[in-house]
């Protein structure tokens, strides 16, 4: 008997130091890993607001100070630091709406003239063709632009809507932001309107007999180069859906914006083109 329960005794020394030394090793785990004693409800709340944060990180770095501050004071970088929302958005959830800033001259944020469009021109696209008959049997080397959801091609006489792939993606991203610029600043959406784009020489030629400002050299020869319209642009609406009008003046402010962001990118060169009414664009 005596040996029975000394037998008993050691056993529960044994078993009491054993659930000691569990409770010891839980609170270090504890310690040294919290999130083993978080619910997974407080993980999940945790991981979105990581998430949040990084999508607000990811905003602040995309952006300039001088960017932050001119979107109508609605947030800058101090905000963002604080945990302020996008510039996308308000603190409360609603769209953030920015006023329109434009540029301070035309001709002065845009003053690429043809000589430093045509080395452009000549570095990046092809071989001028004489005619649109040669245009046609270099479709490897040119993309077809007449089909976007950003932008519309005007009635085209002196050109063919084709362009070096380069050039092609800076057009689809010019109206791309472009959308992007007036969603956010609250006006109604407007495709941008392509008035010229790829010529042969025989369009040079023959737009030369009515148009004293045309060239001879024209960078339009090359696929580089386009002109979108800033006085004129089609209204994106339905039949049931009539959008309210906007001033074309307000319009060309927003694309001056893009365009400025655009060469500021040193994606391609800009002239402000008075007597065409256009913006006379060469890719980079």
């Amino acid at each position: 008997m005596k040996s029975g329960n000394k037998r008993k005794k050691i056993t529960k020394l044994k078993f009491t130091e054993v659930f000691f030394l569990l409770v010891a090793v839980l609170a270090i785990l504890r310690w040294a890993c919290p999130d083993v004693a978080k619910t997974s409800q407080q993980l999940t709340e945790e991981k979105e607001k990581a998430r949040q944060d990084s999508i607000k990180k990811a905003v602040a770095d995309s952006l300039d100070k001088a960017d932050l501050t001119e979107v109508n004071g609605i947030i800058d970088a101090s905000e963002l630091d604080k945990g302020g929302t996008s510039i996308f958005f308000n603190a409360d959830g609603t769209q953030a709406v920015h006023r329109i800033v434009s540029v301070p001259n035309f001709g002065k944020t845009f003053p690429d003239l043809n000589d430093i469009q045509l080395t452009a021109a000549k570095k990046r696209g092809i071989e001028p063709v004489q005619n649109r008959e040669e245009a046609e049997k270099l479709k490897e080397k040119l993309v077809y632009i007449g089909s976007s959801p950003y932008y519309t091609i005007d009635n085209l006489h002196n050109s063919i809507p084709y362009l070096v792939p380069r050039a092609a993606v800076l057009l689809n991203d010019i109206g791309r932001a472009y959308f992007d610029s007036l969603q956010i600043k609250g006006i109604p959406l407007h495709k941008l309107l392509i008035t010229s784009v790829m010529r042969s020489m025989d369009d040079v030629s023959r737009l030369r007999t009515h148009n004293k400002n045309a060239s001879a050299h024209s960078c339009h020869m090359y696929g580089t180069t386009f002109d979108v319209s800033y006085n004129r642009y089609l209204t994106v609406q339905t039949e049931k859906q009539q959008r309210r009008k906007v001033r074309n003046d307000s319009l060309k402010w927003v694309l001056s914006e893009v365009l400025r962001d655009m060469r500021k990118e040193n994606r391609c060169y800009i002239k402000y083109e008075v007597h065409q009414g256009c913006f006379h664009v060469t890719v980079r």
